[in-house]
């Protein structure tokens, strides 16, 4: 065990906390409060759940979470298709400067690799 222990805080997002384990070689991590008290541990195999979810899953959250949100009445024009974490939206939309915000959206949704964009017959990727 290293002294002083390395730690992440609870409130850290996972990003924090993987790049804490990657930055230290650690496996696992204690989760401490704002105190300084243990509140927890997380291991990698933790960390890796996060983004081993289903497709299905994925696809769905991004679907309620982001589409129906952010088009409303227009979502329906919008397909959401996910193989591998890579999430490609087909459809088409009659205002398309949303694209950029739905793509930031939906990649920060857990499991989410890479956001494609396929909006009227053209291709575009947000990167």
């Amino acid at each position: 065990m290293t002294a002083p222990a390395v730690t992440v805080r609870a409130d850290a997002t996972l990003a924090q906390a993987a790049r804490e384990m990657a930055q230290h070689h650690v496996k696992r991590l204690p989760v401490v409060d704002e105190w300084g008290m243990l509140a927890g541990i997380v291991s990698r195999a933790d960390l890796l759940k996060v983004f081993l979810r289903p497709d299905e899953e994925i696809a769905e959250e991004i679907r309620r979470e982001v589409v129906a949100y952010l088009f409303g009445g227009d979502a329906t024009g919008v397909v959401v298709h996910v193989a591998d974490g890579v999430v490609t939206l087909t459809g088409r939309l009659a205002d398309t400067t949303l694209v950029p915000v739905a793509a930031r959206l939906a990649r920060a949704v857990e499991g989410v690799v890479d956001v494609q964009w396929d909006v009227s017959g053209q291709t575009l990727i947000d990167r």
